[in-house]
């Protein structure tokens, strides 16, 4: 039989540490490989990572709620032989007794344990002689887990397909372009994602990682005793991250919020039409793509709205591309998926992306890769209620808008009438370390004259 360790793999560009939410396997238990493994959340989403090996698992280190660095050892498989449970297994047959002690993040192993080390621990236990190590080694294709799980949906076998993302990395549109069978000019593909035709791929033995959703319900909560009126919920997964995020924007941001009426009487005719044109394609156009494309607009002239600072290297990042966070609303928490290029998109293709994009965000089904990169962010409140709002920024962007109901009021017409409009309002909050209150003021202008004549937005849109 052969002992093999696995480390927590990379599950995410620029992820460092995952926090363990659910194991779903126990010491002594015999599994698949691809079997469901162990819930995985990280600063950028919850994935499922999957088996890695046919066997039986003899050791879990961590317990739910630990926080692990990426490349920490988190089990032993026993791999090969009888696959039935060992005496090392029954020593850990109690779920309470499946995590060691947690080392700090600076004392995490990077590489595979000594020999002598990985020996001793058997013995220590009485219980098997000791035998061989082996260690899992990384899978040669660099993909997020949504991409694979979709790869492994379609049948597609990732070595085959391009990658065009950061060192080679495969994004759902390599993947897209793969099974339309388009072949790009070698000019726009990026150096590290050129490889000889020639070359045989090696096969992964890195588990690949499904994103799902956190768990409706909390687990492992005691029954409240007689009598008792509180209920206590472990403070982990989604909300401690979403709590961390917070609590770091409020902390680190100095925030300021703008707030104006916007008369969207034209642009609630204009999406009127626009919504029975596309109705037949499955489109469902919302107010937000004409938003994204007035912020936009806005963006250009006042570009520092569309930045960052690194505090690092104390340099303020000026982004000249636009990739919007959308706040997403789902029984988990808040999740924010990224629209990227909306500057290179219509109204009807924003619409459907959002769509598409909501619809994978509440169902767990959105990628770590789609979770990433955004300029700016909007959280839209508008079918809740109320009248207006103070979001918090989604650090280290440098403002996040609040959109909000649309309601029947009188407005003040062209002719200085009295008539019935709808109006709605916006709220922005801006980071008043890089951002002065008149650059804001003159920012959320710009949007305020786009919705309020939205026909400008439609030149090459629709």
């Amino acid at each position: 039989m052969t002992l093999k360790e696995f480390r927590l793999p990379d599950i995410g560009e620029g992820i460092a540490e995952g926090e363990i939410v659910a194991w779903k396997v126990k010491p002594g238990q015999s599994v698949k490989e691809e079997d469901e493994f162990v819930e995985v959340m990280t600063d950028k989403a919850t994935v499922m990572i999957t088996a890695p090996y046919t066997g039986v698992v003899k050791e879990l280190r961590f317990k739910e709620g630990d926080v692990v660095p990426v490349e920490s050892v988190i089990a032993v498989f026993e791999v090969g032989g009888a696959a039935g449970a060992s005496p090392v297994a029954s020593t850990h047959a109690a779920p309470a007794a499946h995590a060691a002690p947690v080392a700090p993040a600076s004392q995490a192993p990077s590489q595979a344990p000594s020999q002598p080390a990985v020996a001793s621990a058997p013995a220590a236990r009485g219980a098997i002689a000791p035998v061989e190590f082996e260690q899992a080694e990384p899978g040669k294709v660099l993909a997020a887990p949504a991409t694979r799980r979709r790869a492994r949906e379609l049948g597609v076998d990732l070595h085959q397909v391009l990658g065009t993302g950061p060192s080679g990395r495969i994004t759902n549109e390599d993947l897209d372009r793969h099974l339309s069978g388009i072949t790009l000019p070698t000019s726009v593909i990026p150096a590290a994602a050129q490889r000889p035709e020639s070359a045989a791929p090696a096969k992964p033995a890195a588990p690949a990682a499904k994103p799902v959703p956190v768990p409706r319900a909390p687990v492992a909560i005691a029954p409240a005793p007689a009598g008792a009126t509180e209920e206590r919920i472990p403070f982990r997964g989604l909300r401690r991250k979403i709590a961390e995020a917070m609590t770091r924007s409020k902390h680190t941001a100095a925030h300021f919020t703008y707030v104006d009426d916007i008369d969207v009487t034209k642009l609630v005719a204009l999406r009127k039409e626009a919504k029975a044109l596309f109705a037949e394609q499955g489109v469902n156009i919302t107010y937000l793509p004409f938003i994204m494309k007035a912020v936009v607009e806005a963006h250009r002239r006042f570009p520092m709205m569309n930045s960052s600072l690194d505090e690092a290297s104390q340099e303020l990042v000026v982004k000249r591309y636009y990739n919007f966070g959308i706040a997403t609303d789902t029984e988990q928490g808040l999740i924010v998926p990224v629209i990227k290029d909306v500057d290179r998109k219509s109204i009807a293709q924003l619409a459907w992306e959002l769509q598409d994009l909501a619809t994978r965000t509440r169902e767990g089904k959105v990628g770590i890769d789609q979770l990433q990169g955004g300029t700016f962010s909007i959280t839209n409140a508008g079918n809740i209620g109320g009248l207006f709002a103070t979001p918090v920024i989604n650090f280290p962007e440098v403002a996040i808008l609040g959109v909000h109901a649309i309601k029947k009021t009188p407005v003040v017409d062209a002719q200085g009438q009295i008539v019935v409009g709808d109006v709605m309002y916006l709220s922005v909050s801006i980071d008043h370390r890089l951002v002065d209150g008149a650059t804001g003021a003159r920012w959320m202008n710009v949007v305020k004259d786009c919705l309020e004549n939205p026909t400008r937005l439609l030149v090459g849109s629709l």
